[in-house]
């Protein structure tokens, strides 16, 4: 996966995100919302090799990316 089609799933989960669940109300949600889903993207990392999912990574990742976008841009 090339950086720009990495940023541009990134921000396609940020507008979808978004659009769902409006700003974060606060530092401490952000952060939150991140954790939980860096703690999904873990969950799926420690599955055994052949067990785990290049879709679920990526989503995963993805949804990383984009909750700390929606910090960036809800808090700072």
């Amino acid at each position: 996966m090339s950086p720009e089609e990495a940023i541009g799933r990134i921000l396609t989960e940020y507008d979808r995100a978004s659009g769902m669940h409006g700003p974060f109300a606060n530092s401490h949600t952000g952060y939150a919302v991140i954790l939980e889903e860096l703690d999904e993207l873990w969950e799926e990392i420690k599955k055994r090799r052949h067990d785990r999912s290049i879709d679920n990574l990526t989503k995963e990742a993805t949804q990383v990316g984009a909750m700390v976008v929606r910090f960036m841009v809800d808090l700072l």
